[in-house]
């Protein structure tokens, strides 16, 4: 036996056994019974290339029912059938492709973006400090011709060389790193040709130096390079955006539950560890980290997350609770209904998440022009390599032509065609008081047809004011206010704002789902709901209160959720653009139809969850209305994510302002007709810049084929065709 052998010595695991039981320790159980879920993050990938690729690769492996990348989150889920251990098997096919991979997690998600973020932001450094200072000397080479001697003008070459080439070295790591990438895995994309282009001219301009005879092109190389960059420091900028609101929502997940044993004692464990069936404690004020069903207790809970409802829910037993509301009562037993991971908040998450997700076919259709794009470029160049050689012309003049139609037919032109606009729309709609988050929005809402709206805190101010404050009186709202100012409930706070800063009455209590209780001026004062008051309600729509007095009558406190300033202004110019309007909430049907019928909106829905929201949402998109979801309220996120484009308010909860593609500064409604005028024009402009870039391509490619210009006037002209973009862009900002 090998226990018995003196000289047998356990082998200490390889990092790839430990990589492998790692991956298997971060497997957890499937939405359907056999399948199981692995969440793995992803470096490397920057197109849809990349996405078919690795979901491509894995769903072609033994048990993958499904695979799907996140290129905003660089997640990457795998729902498989089969052993834990297969997880490692996933991992190690993701590295084979060429891309990096470990088991998914937020934190050290972000890391890998930041770091990604500042290296190309140090690239572009480097890329226009070298631009700027070889160009200054290429000046005066130009400057200088006729005139300069053949030493002198080496001499400039080779300073030039000195400052260019150590830049280049630097700066074009991010395309040479995926260029190689891309040819390990038997493909290409746009990087090799700008990699090959960059480098060809590096190395033609060494030997024009030392050959002496009087030419270089590092400049062309640098500018390149620089224009390059901003634009994928830009994609890079606008992805960790888009990524950020399901990790903002996933981190509202407790991270800590409080289960209950057998015994009795209650212990303190990780909110992942909990599984369905067992029976947890919520205290007061604390997070519910699963769903599941109040087993004992009398609460009440904080549910906007889920509905939406600024007034606070009852909690008692047989009551579903669900993860991310906060108990704002006495403490609570609940019994388990779904783990952490299949727990609503985190279905949420997911939602938000496809959301973003589906944004990115535009992205996608792009892509798919580029990978079209790129043999074009190669057979162009081959094609007037061989041409110039079938023809007599010598070595170096085929090379040099090869070269300009490399540079000459880099996209930067047609890549500015739809930033350029952006960045002058953006700026015009900041100064109507809407912020763009997302790179597309514009185009998307320049197409929109109809919009819908959540109801609190859109359409209406979601705070509710006290309507009869005259009729009360000063006296009556000031003892009401004096037990308000112990809670935190929406009605208390009204009555407290109607008041104004004040006293405390003594020994006040509150009772879950009633109101308040205790002592002003030695008499008995109750406020809270008509039945905790002993009064018989008139029981219509509006939102009431009541005042119990020792020794006198009740008093009705009357409340209202107003219609925010402009809201109707806003309906009746959006209807004018051929834009229909529709409201979808949370809330119950009498306010609702309220506000509807206030705003004239005929399409109207009440008492719907998240889910409802996105059902209609998806509704609405069959039928090609391509909806805009205007909403503030964390269960509105889901829909804001699903919604063709999505704008929240200013003061909405900041899942909401993360998940959406606009947010309204300052609340004001009258700011999204404005928006949706200025995409249309800025829709406008964008399709005027392709026909110029287009343009440029006729003139251009056929001049670099046939020799008339060589590699730097060619990057003279492609920067020419962006700035002609960017003028045509810039008239957006004065029409």
């Amino acid at each position: 036996m090998a226990a018995l052998d003196a000289g047998f010595a356990p082998s200490a695991p390889s990092p790839l056994d430990e990589r492998r039981e790692e991956a298997a320790a971060h497997v957890r159980a499937g939405p359907e019974e056999g399948r199981k879920r692995l969440d793995l993050a992803v470096t490397g990938a920057t197109c849809a290339a990349c996405i078919q690729k690795i979901e491509g690769a894995l769903t072609k492996m033994d048990g993958v029912r499904r695979a799907r990348l996140n290129l905003s989150t660089g997640r990457l889920g795998v729902e498989f059938a089969g052993a834990d251990e297969r997880a490692g098997d996933f991992l190690m096919a993701v590295e084979a492709l060429g891309y990096g991979a470990r088991p998914y997690s937020a934190e050290a998600a972000d890391d890998a973006r930041t770091r990604e973020e500042k290296r190309l932001l140090r690239a572009l450094a480097v890329s226009g400090f070298a631009m700027m200072n070889v160009m200054l000397l290429s000046i005066s080479v130009w400057a200088g011709e006729g005139e300069m001697d053949l030493a002198t003008k080496t001499l400039m070459h080779w300073i030039s060389g000195l400052i260019a080439l150590p830049a280049v070295a630097y700066a074009g790591m991010p395309f040479f790193e995926s260029g190689w990438r891309s040819l390990k895995a038997r493909r290409v994309n746009m990087d090799v040709p700008i990699s090959l282009a960059v480098l060809l001219a590096c190395v033609l301009s060494i030997y024009e130096t030392a050959m002496g005879h009087g030419e270089a092109y590092f400049d062309a190389a640098v500018m390149l390079l620089f224009f390059l960059l901003i634009g994928r420091y830009l994609d890079q900028r606008l992805r960790a955006k888009a990524g950020r609101a399901a990790r903002d929502l996933a981190s509202l997940q407790a991270s800590i539950a409080h289960r209950i044993g057998e015994d009795g004692a209650v212990k303190a464990v990780p909110a992942r560890d909990v599984a369905p069936g067992e029976l947890l404690l919520i205290k007061t004020g604390e997070r519910f980290p699963v769903d599941g069903v109040i087993e004992t207790g009398d609460s009440r809970a904080d549910a906007a997350l889920v509905t939406g409802e600024t007034e606070p829910v009852a909690l008692t037993p047989g009551a579903e609770a669900f993860s991310g509301m906060i108990n704002l009562g006495a403490p609570v037993k609940l019994r388990a209904s779904a783990a952490s991971a299949d727990s609503l908040l985190a279905e949420i998450a997911r939602l938000v998440e496809a959301g973003e997700q589906s944004k990115s076919r535009y992205v996608q259709y792009a892509d798919h022009a580029a990978r079209a794009y790129v043999p074009a470029v190669f057979v162009m160049a081959a094609a007037t390599l061989l041409g110039w050689l079938a023809i007599g012309g010598s070595p170096h003049d085929a090379i040099m032509n090869a070269i300009a139609v490399l540079i000459i037919t880099c996209p930067c032109a047609m890549a500015l065609v739809a930033p350029a606009v952006q960045v002058v729309a953006c700026g015009r709609l900041f100064q109507a008081g809407v912020l763009v988050k997302s790179g597309d929005a514009l185009e998307r809402l320049a197409d929109a047809k109809t919009v819908v709206f959540d109801k609190t805190g859109t359409l209406t101010r979601g705070a509710p004011e006290l309507l009869n404050g005259e009729t009360l009186g000063a006296e009556t709202i000031e003892t009401a206010a004096r037990l308000a100012r112990a809670s935190r409930h929406p009605l208390s706070r009204a009555a407290v704002r109607a008041a104004g800063p004040g006293k405390l009455a003594e020994a006040v209590t509150e009772t879950a789902g009633g109101g308040l209780e205790g002592l002003v001026d030695g008499r008995l004062v109750r406020f809270g709901s008509a039945r905790f008051c002993e009064v018989d309600s008139t029981g219509d729509a509006a939102l009431e209160a009541w005042l119990s007095v020792e020794g006198r009558a009740p008093v009705r406190f009357v409340f209202s959720d107003a219609l925010r300033p402009g809201a109707a202004e806003a309906l009746r110019a959006l209807e004018a653009q051929g834009l229909s309007s529709e409201l979808l909430s949370g809330d119950r049907a009498e306010p609702v139809a309220s506000a509807a019928e206030a705003l004239e909106i005929g399409r109207w829905k009440a008492g719907l969850k998240p889910q409802d929201k996105i059902a209609r949402i998806e509704a609405l998109k069959a039928e090609g209305l391509a909806p805009v979801m205007v909403g503030d309220g964390l269960n509105d996120a889901p829909a804001l994510a699903s919604a063709y484009v999505s704008i929240s308010m200013g003061s909405a909860a900041e899942i909401s302002r993360d998940a959406a593609d606009l947010v309204v500064q300052g609340d004001r409604l009258t700011a999204i007709p404005r928006a949706v005028e200025i995409a249309r024009t800025a829709k406008r402009r964008m399709m005027e810049n392709f026909a110029l870039a287009n343009i440029y391509n006729a003139i251009a490619v056929p001049l670099a084929v046939f020799g008339l210009v060589n590699p730097l006037v060619a990057a003279l002209a492609m920067s020419s065709s962006s700035i002609v973009v960017m003028l045509n862009a810039l008239r957006l900002a004065r029409s």
